[in-house]
C-alpha cells in the first residue's frame, strides 16, 4: 500500500522514513483510531487502501437528506475495500421501526454492516417516531439483527442541545441509561465523543464517568487537521464548548493565524497521560477530517497511524 512507503522531507530536504521521528506514546495512542467520512466526501477518494491502514474503522455521516441508498452504497464500496463499516443512524430522521428495520437489512444484506453509531441527530424536530439514541436501542432490531458493536454519543463538554440551561444533568441521565444497556447488551459498546480542542477537560471529563460508574469506553473525537477558520466555524456551530478558547486565542496569534491547525498538541497530551495512566478509560481516537480525509490520513501517517492492525473490536 501507499500508505507504508511514505517518506517526508527533513528540514535539510533529505527523505527520511516517516516513522523516523514518531512518538512512541502518539503512536500507540493512534493505534485502531477510527475516521468519518460522508458519501460525498468518499466519492473524491479513488483508493481508500492507499490513505488508510488496513482494518480501520470508517464511519459514514448520515446527514439530513442524504438518501439510504447512497448511505448503503459507501458502506458496500467501503466494505469491499476491507473497512469495517459504522453508518450512522440518526434517531430523528428515522420516520418510524419499520423505516429502521429496513436501513438495517439494507446495510447487512448488501454491505455486510455489524456495525452502528446510534446518535440523536441535527435536526431540532423529528421526522417520526424517534427522538434519541435510546429509543432506537429499545427497539432491539439491532440486537435481533445481530449487530456486534454499537456506539452512542458522549459529551465531554456538555450539549446545550440537551441542556439548554449549560449544565450536564439530562446529559449525565442519559449517559446512566446508557450504562444500563451496556451491561445487558450483547453487543460491545463505546461512547464516541464530539470533538474537543484541549486534553485538560478531556481527561477530566473521562475521569469524572469512572467515578460515575460509567464504564463503557470513549473514542474521542478529534478534528483532524484544517485551516483555522474552518474549524473555528464547526466548532461554534457543533456547541463545542471551553475548549473553542485554544482555537480563538490561536487566532490572535497574527503568526499562527494563517498556518493550519494541527491536533498534535491534544492528542501528544492524552497520549502521555494514557501512558502514565494506563487504566485512562480513553480506548480509541476517532477523527473528524474536517480538512479533508487526506490531509487527516496523511497527518495521522505521519505521527505514527500507519499501523495495518486492525481496529479495536
Amino acid at each position: 500500500m501507499a500508505l507504508l512507503n511514505f517518506r517526508k522531507r527533513d528540514a535539510a530536504g533529505t527523505d527520511t522514513p516517516h516513522n523516523a521521528e514518531h512518538n512512541a506514546e502518539l503512536e500507540a495512542f493512534l493505534h485502531g483510531y477510527s475516521i468519518e467520512v460522508m458519501p460525498r466526501t468518499a466519492e473524491k477518494i479513488d483508493a481508500f487502501p492507499d490513505l488508510l491502514p488496513k482494518g480501520t474503522r470508517v464511519y459514514i455521516a448520515h446527514i439530513e437528506g442524504t438518501p439510504i441508498e447512497d448511505m448503503v452504497r459507501t458502506a458496500r464500496r467501503l466494505a469491499e475495500d476491507g473497512y469495517p463499516v459504522m453508518p450512522h443512524f440518526p434517531a430523528r430522521i428515522i420516520k418510524d421501526a419499520a423505516t429502521l428495520q429496513n436501513w438495517i437489512a439494507m446495510y447487512q444484506g448488501e454491505a455486510g454492516v455489524t456495525q452502528a453509531l446510534l446518535l440523536a441527530g441535527g435536526v431540532s424536530k423529528p421526522h417520526g417516531d424517534f427522538h434519541s439514541s435510546m429509543q432506537l436501542l429499545e427497539t432491539d432490531l439491532f440486537g435481533k439483527a445481530g449487530f456486534t458493536r454499537l456506539h452512542v454519543a458522549g459529551h465531554p463538554e456538555g450539549n446545550r442541545d440537551i441542556d439548554p440551561d449549560g449544565s450536564t444533568k439530562l446529559v449525565d441521565e442519559a449517559l446512566q441509561w446508557k450504562q444500563r444497556f451496556s451491561e445487558t447488551s450483547d453487543a460491545q459498546m463505546a461512547l464516541a465523543t464530539q470533538f474537543a480542542f484541549d486534553a485538560d477537560p478531556i481527561i477530566a471529563w473521562a475521569d469524572s464517568l469512572r467515578e460515575a460508574g460509567i464504564t463503557i469506553p470513549v473514542h474521542i473525537g478529534i478534528a483532524g487537521p484544517a485551516k483555522l477558520q474552518t474549524l473555528i466555524k464547526f466548532a461554534i456551530a457543533c456547541g463545542v464548548g471551553p475548549s473553542l478558547k485554544v482555537l480563538q486565542k490561536r487566532a490572535m496569534d497574527v503568526s499562527k493565524l494563517l498556518l493550519p491547525y494541527e491536533p498534535t498538541e491534544v492528542l501528544t497530551k492524552l497520549a502521555a497521560h494514557k501512558a502514565a495512566h494506563p487504566e485512562f478509560n480513553i480506548e480509541a481516537v476517532h477523527f473528524f477530517p474536517l480538512g479533508g480525509i487526506k490531509t487527516n490520513a496523511n497527518w495521522a501517517i505521519r505521527n505514527g497511524g500507519a499501523s495495518t492492525r486492525p481496529a479495536h473490536g
